[in-house]
């Protein structure tokens, strides 16, 4: 079931969704009905209005974003999760909207998260786009300082403290002036601790490595070359173990879909164009 609660921009409505008894907060991007919806999972405490500025740049295409549970407006679930719940959620959230197909996109922890659909459901998912992410806990890691500001619960409470280490940890265009600092510490929602927890459970001990052979969508991997969270090490692997991927690097960092939302969707909307 789902009800519309507000429109925050002219084609970007949002509501909420029961799916098997777990609500969650759901953006719906219009666009035309020829091509599949882009179905996105966001980064690790990443609230869904973080996505707003890449979706004001789709031209030609629906999109789907919801907060994980625990984050901005899904509450909490009863219990721990797996990547596999989410991915189902995932799924019945678009059976709930009536796709029957979709694109997926993840970007950072999201990334794993639309491994594991790709993988659980081969037939809904058409297209793959892999953003600043990795194959799990096999990944090369940043530089243990970079991943302990990363983990603290911290940066989603205390702003200022956001803005510290901003550059340090997301690198790229957060290395330059103050306007993408300032831009991305005003739109992250605070969360409850209990919740990033939960997030962080989810992840542990997942990989993809032994099965990403398996994937036969056309993937798109993207990875910025100034990313001190996830290194391009990590990309280059994506790129080597998926059957049918490209790889683009980018002169940025971990978040250049939001630093280069107009470059980012021209690229993204590009390659899910292609026949």
């Amino acid at each position: 079931m789902g009800a519309a609660e507000e429109i925050e921009m002219d084609n970007i409505e949002i509501r909420m969704f029961e799916v098997d008894g777990q609500v969650l907060k759901v953006a719906l991007k219009d666009g035309p009905a020829d091509t599949p919806p882009l179905l996105m999972f966001n980064g690790i405490g990443a609230n869904l209005e973080l996505g707003f500025p890449f979706l004001r740049e789709l031209q030609g295409r629906r999109a789907i974003i919801f907060d994980v549970p625990s984050v901005g407006g899904s509450p909490i679930p009863a219990l721990p999760y797996r990547p596999g719940t989410l991915a189902r959620w995932a799924k019945r959230l678009c059976e709930i909207l009536g796709h029957d197909q979709v694109d997926v996109s993840g970007v950072s922890w999201g990334g794993g998260m639309a491994q594991q659909f790709a993988r659980q459901y081969p037939k809904l998912c058409r297209k793959l786009v892999l953003a600043a992410t990795s194959a799990g806990f096999v990944m090369k890691p940043g530089k243990p300082a970079v991943l302990s500001k990363m983990a603290s619960f911290k940066r989603y409470t205390d702003k200022s403290y956001m803005r510290s280490i901003a550059a340090e940890i997301y690198g790229g265009d957060f290395r330059h002036g103050t306007g993408h600092i300032e831009a991305h510490a005003a739109g992250v929602k605070p969360q409850s601790q209990k919740g990033y927890v939960y997030q962080l459970l989810a992840m542990t001990g997942w990989t993809s490595v032994h099965w990403l052979w398996m994937l036969r969508q056309p993937t798109l991997i993207m990875s910025g070359n100034d990313d001190p969270l996830i290194p391009v090490e990590n990309a280059k692997l994506l790129a080597k173990l998926i059957p049918n991927a490209r790889l683009e690097l980018l002169d940025n960092g971990h978040l250049f879909l939001a630093t280069r939302p107009r470059e980012t969707a021209e690229t993204i909307e590009a390659f899910l164009d292609e026949a």
